[in-house]
This record gives structure tokens, sequence and C-alpha cells, in this order.
């Protein structure tokens, strides 16, 4: 039995120091405004990609929880960090349209 706990709790240490592993991979360079081929992206493109990016976050983590809600997948804790991250990065996009609904508020004032 301990045994077997011991088992589980490596895996899962293993599939979150994978998953952390990713999150801290150098990004190309974050201050530049290209995208991936080179040609100059636009603020439309990045916040279009971002929504795009947690949209499939919400996906990935519908797709675990109705796994382990129909029995085919015993991994409640990678569907519900899975979940958890969709959620955030959820709020971190409506935290950043609000900043963008709030700059173009201020440039329209700064019109009259």
């Amino acid at each position: 039995m301990a045994s077997e706990m011991s088992a589980l709790i490596g895996a899962d240490l293993a599939q979150l120091r994978n998953l952390a592993s990713q999150l801290q991979a150098p990004l190309a360079n974050p201050l530049s405004a290209e995208g991936n081929d080179g040609a100059a992206m636009s603020f439309a493109d990045s916040f279009k990609q971002a929504v795009m990016g947690v949209n499939e976050k919400d996906r990935v983590a519908g797709e675990r929880m109705a796994d382990v809600d129909a029995g085919r997948s015993d991994d409640l804790v990678g569907a519900m960090l899975a979940s958890q991250d969709a959620s955030l990065s959820f709020s971190m996009l409506m935290q950043v349209r609000n900043k963008v609904v709030g700059a173009v508020d201020e440039l329209i004032k700064l019109q009259l």
C-alpha cells in the first residue's frame, strides 16, 4: 500500500516538474513585437492569440474533467489543476481586457 502511494506521488511530482519546466522555458523575445515568422505582430493578433490560448486551456480542462466524471481517468488532481489553470488564465485575460478598455476610454477623453 505504501509503495503504491509513493509511486503515485512520484508520478504526480514528475508531472508537476514537467509542467514547471514548460513554464520556465525561455520566450523568444517577449519585448519584441514579432511573431514566429518574423513578421510584425499587431496588438489585435497578440490578443487573438491570447484568447485562443485561454480557450484551448479551457477545452483541455473540460476534457480532463469529463474523463474523470466518465471514469476513463482517475487523475482528479491533474483535472483540477487544469481547471484552475484555465480559470486563472481567463481571469488574467479579463484583467488585460479591462486595462485596454480603460486606456481606450482615457484616449477618448483626451481627444475631447
